[in-house]
């Protein structure tokens, strides 16, 4: 089907596009297409351990199911079997996933062109760096604006706002969310030596917007144009937010679709994992800097 030309655009369809489609990894792909006969010969493996292939293979198809996110490599379920007690090698969950079907789809994109940085944006701490950013999402009452803040070190959801229009106003509450939940007050020079990487989106740049971030202490840090990648942390929650919530989900209301949101936002404050900060989930990696600078004060 990949070498197929489209009717629209007089061009073959891709492998690409067709595993996207029926949501399949590009290496079981493969894997299926190569003869059993023509693989190489798997080197020698480890010893097993006290739980066997097909037992294994069970635990990491009842941990997918339970996990209340879609896509999770192999890296991730590695990570929740350890924290459930099983204890394996990455490597043999990865082939255990690959044998039975079970690896996630992924997409890399090409590049677009030369760096304009060299990607090295994650702060040493919580509350250093916060990125936000904007999506749109169709309701039953017409399309919606969904603004996100993201702490770019823990990778926590500080903020989280569904409006109808998205205008600076609305632009402004996950801000407004995260200056009250991470500092615990709303008032002026709160917020001091916190910086706020954004597009330059009309409502970013807008006086409004400038003015009160500025009377909270937080010092705008505007992205390169057309460079995503300065503000990846934000970028790269949003996909997440996509693909388990506003791509999964239907919602009547925007205001059944902010409710959803503020859900989202509790869940994956607490089971998220990251594999920078060894697979701990966000709130973790606040309540671990917290601690940090208590025992440093």
């Amino acid at each position: 089907m990949s070498a197929t030309v489209s009717p629209s655009s007089d061009r073959p369809y891709g492998l690409a596009a067709v595993c996207r489609i029926w949501n399949i990894s590009r290496a079981t792909l493969y894997r299926h297409r190569t003869p059993a006969s023509a693989r190489p010969e798997p080197r020698r493996r480890s010893p097993i351990g006290p739980m066997p292939d097909a037992e294994l293979v069970e635990r990491i198809r009842a941990t997918l199911s339970a996990s209340p996110f879609h896509g999770e490599g192999h890296r991730k379920i590695w990570a929740r079997l350890r924290v459930a007690g099983v204890r394996t090698s990455r490597r043999r969950t990865l082939r255990l996933m690959r044998e039975n079907d079970l690896l996630a789809p992924s997409w890399t994109g090409a590049p677009k062109g030369p760096r304009n940085h060299d990607g090295t944006i994650i702060p040493d701490t919580i509350d250093v760096m916060w990125g936000t950013d904007m999506t749109t999402i169709w309701t039953q009452e017409g399309q919606s604006a969904v603004f996100i803040a993201i702490d770019h070190h823990s990778g926590e959801c500080t903020g989280i706002h569904a409006a109808r229009r998205g205008t600076r106003f609305e632009a402004l509450e996950p801000i407004r969310q995260g200056v009250r939940r991470c500092f615990g007050v709303f008032a002026e020079k709160v917020a001091i030596g916190l910086s706020l990487r954004h597009d330059h989106g009309s409502q970013y740049m807008s006086d409004v917007f400038q003015n009160e971030i500025r009377f909270l202490g937080i010092e705008s840090s505007p992205a390169f144009v057309r460079a995503p990648e300065g503000n990846g942390c934000a970028e790269r929650f949003v996909r997440t937010l996509k693909e388990n919530l506003l791509w999964v989900q239907t919602f009547e209301t925007v205001e059944d679709l902010r409710q959803a949101l503020l859900e989202f936002r509790d869940l994956y404050n607490k089971t998220w994992l990251l594999e920078r900060h060894g697979f701990m989930s966000p709130n973790a990696v606040r309540a671990k800097a917290l601690a940090n600078a208590a025992i440093a004060a």
